[in-house]
């Protein structure tokens, strides 16, 4: 079980892993043992998502979004292979966790008519400048 906050928690069952030989140094090692982890989340099927955060892991995820609607974690980052299973849980808990933030309402605001005088007197004050600098005529 992955515990995400106080209201979410994702089964052991929603989540699948694979274990692969990871490429990299490990000398022969790496050869032997299936040491990267495949870590997936089939999360637009999970229960324990509300909808709205699972619009918005599927724009957070990206490129781990499967067209099925699975988020696919690859790590290879450690030669243990229980170190990179924890790596792959940990950034799937941070991926949904963000995805639980509700992003704040933009709200478009106008440039005040007293700015646009202001720019605008800058501008020709500027340009008086440079025009006086030049060759006498």
């Amino acid at each position: 079980m992955l515990r995400i906050n106080d209201k979410i928690t994702i089964e052991d069952w929603e989540l699948v892993e694979q274990f692969v030989r990871a490429s990299g140094p490990g000398g022969q090692n790496v050869n032997k043992v299936s040491s990267a982890v495949e870590l997936r989340f089939e999360a637009e099927r999970s229960p324990n998502l509300p909808d709205p955060v699972k619009r918005r892991l599927r724009r957070i995820a990206g490129r781990r979004w499967t067209k099925d609607g699975a988020v696919v974690i690859q790590v290879q980052e450690e030669r243990s292979q229980a170190r990179n299973r924890d790596i792959a849980r940990e950034r799937l808990a941070e991926l949904i966790a963000k995805a639980l933030v509700v992003p704040k309402r933009r709200v478009p605001t106008k440039v005040s008519a007293n700015q646009k005088r202001k720019r605008v007197e800058a501008k020709k004050a500027r340009a008086d400048v440079k025009d006086k600098r030049g060759w006498e005529r």
